[in-house]
């Protein structure tokens, strides 16, 4: 029995089993998360973070400087549908036109699956914007999960990992993938400073957008090897 458990570890690349941890690891975390969110009091670990972004005994003053609301708010931007929907359409359409269009259906997949999930689990949970301090930017969608927060590493990552395909070394390949983790953590992050979500939300947008864009990449590794995902080499 050892011996066949082995054989199978040695089959399976450290990619595959990597990428297999991230996503049981996100659904664990999202289901833990989804019981805190459906309490009904806010968690202290939520209030505490909440409050931290705000001067104390003032929920209407955010900290720092007067630029960083406006940084925020631009950061906060590269995760909303317009601008997803303009980088996903901008990505189909260049993959359609070098002619790979088995790519491009994977990539509005891809998106459009991780909008859909992110819709169903919003109507499931039900859970409402927070009221302990104000919004500094309007929303009027349920807040778990955080959309931008799950939406934003799906399309980065899901892109992030194809353009990796095509680059011609590991330092390349690293960069592109670590910015595009760096983007979704700062789209995450501007959520909770502007007030319009929970922590537990971003969190939980998170552990859905990392476990869903690694379903996404095992998917495209299936699909280069029958040819129908385009392959950088």
């Amino acid at each position: 029995m050892k011996s066949t458990a082995n054989a199978l570890l040695n089959r399976i690349e450290f990619p595959v089993l990597l990428a297999g941890l991230v996503i049981a690891a996100g659904l664990w975390g999202l289901v833990e998360l989804m019981e805190a969110a459906r309490a009904t009091s806010p968690h202290a670990f939520d209030t505490e973070i909440l409050l931290a972004f705000r001067h104390a005994g003032q929920p209407d003053s955010p900290i720092g400087p007067p630029w960083l609301q406006g940084a925020m708010r631009d950061i906060t931007a590269l995760g909303s549908t317009a601008v997803l929907v303009l980088i996903t359409t901008a990505a189909i359409v260049y993959f359609l036109l070098i002619r790979r269009p088995g790519t491009a259906l994977f990539v509005f997949v891809s998106v459009a699956g991780g909008q859909v999930v992110s819709s169903l689990l919003k109507h499931e949970v039900d859970r409402p914007r927070p009221d302990l301090v104000s919004h500094l930017v309007y929303e009027t969608s349920l807040s778990f999960p955080s959309g931008h927060a799950m939406l934003s590493a799906v399309t980065y990552l899901t892109l992030g990992s194809l353009a990796a395909r095509f680059l011609p070394n590991r330092r390349t390949k690293i960069f592109v993938l670590g910015f595009a983790v760096l983007t979704t953590v700062l789209v995450g992050t501007s959520r909770v400073y502007l007030g319009a979500h929970w922590p537990s939300d971003v969190l939980a947008g998170w552990c859905a957008g990392f476990a869903w864009a690694m379903l996404c990449w095992l998917a495209a590794r299936l699909l280069q090897r029958r040819n129908v995902v385009a392959d950088g080499e």
